[in-house]
């Protein structure tokens, strides 16, 4: 063997050896963050995307380890929308003009073709103040259902759902509805501009690189901004009040469709970047008014 090829090879053996002390490093650590959480039992599996290396044991642990979800068929649909688009390409005549796309997950029940649907909070309209005065809700019907390349003749919870409309095309381009939730009409839960919610603090920052105290997650105070993360709806909000594991949030973006009981995450302004600091559960709210005009 020549003396270049022994050269590389000995360079590749260095990178593995190297690549698995960092590997067992990043273990350890990842074990000692999650210890005396209720992932503390959970398999680590490493993986490179890129590389599509343990992509296989991934997926085996997805299908192995974690339960199949108990699906709930028999109450009123609602999904979540998380895309929404215009399909009509520019140039097209107005005879072939088609409506609006919403793209989700459906949480509950059974979503059919030409179902009459409701989607909240839909259109938000603000004051001469741009304070959030009301909401008009936007009605359709179910022209179409996709999932993938297949066409439905009904939707059921799980994986992604593409949901056709015979609403304009405007109000869906450029994922306008996202945050949206959709369901059938006058079955959707509120629409709230204040929220009260039971919360749990992180016991330290994520991605932050600072020296130990700073990670440490401050308690909240009144008066800060936080954003809070319900189903697929992002909006901000100021403290109104901290009370003993109970704050309540007067939203300043838009205002969130939720069912009470819906799980909340809660974010701060750290560094110029939003950072989790920790969850919480939705309790109640003060309820928007809601228009048809």
């Amino acid at each position: 063997m020549k003396l270049e090829n022994i050269i590389i090879l000995q360079n590749k053996i260095d990178l593995l050896v190297k690549d698995e002390k960092l590997a067992v490093k990043n273990y350890e650590e990842i074990k000692q963050f999650i210890q005396g959480t209720r992932a503390e039992k959970s398999p680590i599996v490493p993986i490179s995307a890129q590389l599509k290396y343990n992509i296989d044991a991934a997926c085996h642990y997805l299908c192995e380890f974690i339960p199949v979800p108990i699906r709930d068929f028999t109450s009123s649909p609602e999904m979540i929308i998380i895309r929404s688009f215009d399909i009509n390409k520019p140039g097209k005549e107005i005879e072939e003009l088609k409506g609006g796309v919403a793209g989700g997950s459906i949480l509950r029940g059974v979503l059919k073709l030409g179902d009459q649907i409701e989607i909240r909070p839909g259109i938000v309209v603000r004051d001469s103040e741009n304070k959030v005065s009301h909401c008009v809700p936007i009605f359709s019907t179910v022209v179409s259902l996709l999932a993938e390349s297949n066409d439905l003749a009904y939707a059921v919870p799980g994986g992604l759902i593409g949901v056709g409309l015979n609403i304009d095309p405007s109000l869906t381009k450029s994922n306008k509805l996202v945050g949206n939730i959709l369901g059938h009409s006058g079955k959707l839960p509120q629409i709230y501009k204040k929220i009260e919610i039971s919360y749990y603090l992180l016991r330290k920052l994520l991605g932050v690189k600072a020296d130990a105290t700073s990670t440490k997650v401050k308690k909240i105070t009144k008066g800060e901004v936080l954003m809070v993360n319900v189903g697929s709806t992002s909006t901000g909000g100021s403290v109104e009040s901290v009370e003993e594991q109970k704050i309540k949030i007067s939203l300043i973006g838009n205002p969130v469709c939720a069912q009470i009981g819906e799980k909340v995450s809660i974010s701060r302004k750290i560094e110029n970047k939003w950072r989790l600091i920790g969850w919480g559960v939705l309790e109640k709210g003060k309820p928007l008014n809601v228009t048809n005009n």
